[in-house]
């Protein structure tokens, strides 16, 4: 059994807000890609694209944003198991950070193959 409390819409809400501050105060990467994110997002009003291609750019461009997030959870997990060097602990982060990189480069191809289109 879980030590779970019941389940409170509001709560989790402002547990997820926390978070989130909490990886734009703290990590530096989360910040670019954030940043990278809030330009990016108005292109997909003015480029002339179906809404289909306009819906893959916003989802891959939210899976760098999700991808860092998953980083960066993982991170914290295994610092809090231990800070001292592990080779399991090593492999973990690498893996976390091979999920950034999957989805940048997801996101890169998406992008490059919808604008080029349209040269």
């Amino acid at each position: 059994m879980r030590n779970q409390p019941k389940y409170n819409f509001f709560k989790n809400t402002s547990y997820a807000l926390k978070g989130l501050l909490d990886l734009i105060k703290t990590e530096t990467s989360f910040k670019i890609e954030l940043i990278v994110t809030i330009l990016l997002l108005p292109t997909l009003f003015f480029i002339d694209t179906s809404l289909t291609n306009k819906l893959l750019m916003f989802i891959t461009l939210m899976g760098m944003i999700l991808a860092e997030t998953t980083n960066s959870a993982i991170e914290r997990v295994v610092d809090l198991v231990t800070l001292d060097h592990h080779k399991m602990a090593g492999r973990a982060k690498d893996v976390g950070s091979a999920i950034v990189f999957i989805s940048i480069f997801i996101f890169i191809v998406t992008w490059s193959c919808i604008l080029l289109s349209k040269l």
